[in-house]
């Protein structure tokens, strides 16, 4: 009965020590594009869980503005996430592509964010945005 116990315990702490060495680091890999077709796109999206890329106006302070823009997210990695435009974007403007949660609110796969919510919030890795910044051509 010990070593049942002790076989038990060794596996528990295995499959654990697995599980944290492969846990999913959200992460938004993008570039620099035209958005005349009225599509942001990132090339690779990385989510914890399942949730959003959202798209938000910014400028040269990173600061994250109204959201132009999402597209639904798995958990895992998304090649290729694009989101539709829902305003006007001009060559020159500064976009921040962020992955935000499917957190809070009152309905599951409906994007409920607003700047400054809770609801479907932004994710942060160590207190930092996960977010990239591109500039539409």
């Amino acid at each position: 009965m010990k070593t049942l116990i002790s076989a038990f315990a060794l596996t528990v702490a295995a499959t654990g020590a697995f599980a944290a060495a492969h846990a999913v680091t959200p992460s938004v890999e993008a570039s620099n594009q035209s958005v005349a077709n009225g599509i942001v796109s990132a090339d690779m999206v990385v989510a914890a869980e399942n949730g959003w890329m959202v798209v938000h106006r910014t400028n040269a302070e990173m600061t994250p503005g109204p959201v132009v823009g999402y597209a639904p997210l798995r958990m895992g990695d998304n090649v290729d996430v694009a989101a539709i435009l829902t305003e006007e974007v001009a060559a020159g403007d500064m976009l921040m592509l962020m992955v935000h949660s499917e957190a809070g609110g009152t309905m599951t796969g409906g994007f409920e964010y607003t700047l400054g919510a809770v609801e479907d919030g932004p994710i942060r890795v160590d207190g930092a945005l996960v977010m990239a910044v591109i500039t539409a051509e």
